[in-house]
């Protein structure tokens, strides 16, 4: 687990799934995005974490804002229905 990013809205945080993982993993990961404002996660896997890497890289490339980081991940956010609950 890496957190690769943290603004004032959003938290991104990469999990690896890779061989070292309990069940041996398959050598892919996901991503963990919590929207601090609305208290919601999402988790992405599979063919929506190579998309979103995909334009993360693709963003990096340009130098972004923390603004332009934000309006991207917002994209992904928009289908965040898992509550953040503190225990």
């Amino acid at each position: 687990m890496q957190m690769l990013y943290n603004s004032d809205h959003y938290v991104v945080v990469e999990f690896d799934m890779g061989a070292d993982a309990p069940d041996g993993g398959d050598g892919k990961g996901g991503y963990e995005i919590v929207d601090k404002l609305s208290r919601r996660g999402i988790f992405l896997n599979g063919a929506v974490a190579d998309g979103f890497k995909a334009g993360v890289d693709a963003l990096v490339e340009r130098d972004p804002t923390e603004e332009e980081v934000d309006d991207f991940i917002a994209g992904y956010t928009q289908l965040a229905q898992q509550p953040v609950i503190l225990h």
